[in-house]
């Protein structure tokens, strides 16, 4: 029994509205592979609940008293780099997703996600694949374009071969590593070899930092 419990994912939420949390624990508890391990009215309190207790996923509200998400975020990732982080946030706060990406976030879920998408989200992070909504990409797209263009730099394929390009192209158009495979001719296991070299070649854990490290460098095309 005790092992099937140390298998679960173990969830701190840190929010400052008492509802919010509530909510989010009622729809988590109903999942069981999942376990709510505790919770956070502030950055402060986040930090140090981090500290000490085993955590694998952080859901972090952005405003927050005493210590904002996006510094907590910062200090907890550097003491706990594997902890994945999930930003949380409304609509009007999406300028602060390129910050959060830099700190090191796993995903970034808007505060109408439907419950059947945050799950998900949380059991992507823990298996080192990012998530953002597709309803943000047009806006990543859009400013990692904008920076590319500022920065102006020579095209750099960081020593990627071309079918590790191709399978970085792929992804940028969302395709699952089962449809890249399929449209590519090769295996999914292949897939998934060349996900493994391009995760070390460019120095990222995960396909959304694989993606957006291609774009900013002009790697791959923006679909």
């Amino acid at each position: 029994m005790s092992d099937l419990k140390s298998n679960k994912i173990k969830v701190m939420i840190a929010d400052d509205h008492p509802l919010l949390r509530e909510g989010i624990i009622k729809i988590l508890s109903l999942e069981p592979d999942i376990e709510v391990v505790g919770e956070a009215e502030d950055g402060a309190q986040a930090i140090e609940l981090a500290r000490t207790i085993d955590v694998d996923v952080i859901l972090m509200d952005i405003n927050m008293p005493k210590i904002n998400g996006i510094m907590a975020t910062k200090i907890i990732k550097k003491e706990k780099p594997n902890v994945n982080i999930i930003a949380l946030t409304i609509h009007n706060q999406e300028e602060y997703l390129f910050e959060l990406i830099r700190c090191g976030i796993s995903g970034y879920v808007l505060k109408d996600v439907r419950p059947d998408e945050l799950i998900m989200t949380i059991q992507k992070t823990v298996k080192g694949l990012g998530y953002i909504p597709p309803s943000l990409t047009p806006r990543i797209f859009e400013e990692l374009t904008r920076l590319s263009k500022k920065e102006a730099g020579v095209k750099e394929d960081f020593n990627l071969t071309s079918r590790e390009l191709e399978v970085l192209q792929e992804m940028a158009k969302g395709l699952s590593n089962k449809e890249i495979g399929k449209k590519l001719f090769i295996s999914e296991k292949t897939v998934k070899n060349h996900l493994t070299n391009i995760f070390q070649k460019l120095e990222v854990n995960d396909r959304t930092q694989a993606l957006l490290f291609a774009i900013k460098h002009n790697m791959v095309t923006p679909q």
